[in-house]
């Protein structure tokens, strides 16, 4: 079982993989419940309001939940060999997840959803959406930061086909745009989200906090036997 699981992702990558879910669960869900009855700050722009809703965008925005788990699987199985490259990204993720949270306890955001009136499927989800989904927690978007890591992961990847790393590109973007036509961020979210992961990205090109990130999930993966002494740890 172990060595079928090892070929779609390596062992090591499980836990942290896990970690930056439930980093950004704990993130997003714990700003809701504890700032509830704050004071929350609509950043909406002249702009956002030009912008129609059109819930047609319902598709490209639930479909960015399927693009992260491939896109985020697909790096820990390019670099299973490049461990460094990987927990750099583990790292850049779990670490963007904190400062989105100091943004939405610090500076709670909402903003006025429109009403939905339609009668198709597309506005049968976005209503469920809006249910499930509070207008809160906006500031940086997590959405489209998300997304935008998912094409840092892959972008300039030889192992990947060419076509691939243009599709993350373009469907990244892509559900930009479907955070803004749906009304649940504005540009102000979408901008601030994709700065963030690529300074944090940047960020940790060039420190070595990805080695105490690398440390405590190979201690615990060395403990739960999720280690394979074939693979390399190089460069």
């Amino acid at each position: 079982m172990k060595r079928l699981i090892d070929k779609i992702i390596p062992l090591y990558g499980i836990l942290p993989l896990i970690a930056c879910f439930a980093t950004n669960m704990l993130v997003y869900c714990g700003a809701i419940i504890v700032c509830k009855e704050w004071k929350h700050y609509n950043l909406t722009l002249p702009i956002d309001n030009m912008i129609p809703l059109s819930s047609g965008w319902m598709y490209i925005y639930w479909g960015a939940y399927l693009f992260w788990v491939v896109n985020y699987v697909m790096v820990a199985h390019l670099h299973k060999n490049r461990k460094e490259v990987f927990y750099r990204f583990v790292t850049t993720d779990m670490l963007s997840r904190l400062v989105c949270g100091i943004f939405y306890f610090c500076m709670p955001t909402t903003n006025v959803r429109p009403e939905v009136v339609g009668t198709a499927f597309a506005d049968t989800l976005l209503r469920l959406l809006y249910e499930i989904d509070p207008p809160a927690n906006l500031f940086p978007s997590i959405h489209c930061l998300v997304s935008w890591m998912c094409y840092i992961g892959v972008r300039g990847n030889e192992k990947v086909p060419r076509w691939y790393r243009a599709f993350s590109c373009v469907f990244a973007l892509l559900v930009v745009i479907s955070t803004q036509t749906t009304k649940q961020h504005y540009i102000a979210d979408a901008v601030s989200g994709l700065l963030l992961a690529e300074i944090l990205y940047a960020l940790n090109q060039r420190i070595s906090l990805y080695r105490y990130v690398q440390d405590f999930f190979e201690k615990i993966n060395h403990k739960l036997g999720l280690t394979n002494n074939r693979e390399k740890n190089i460069e």
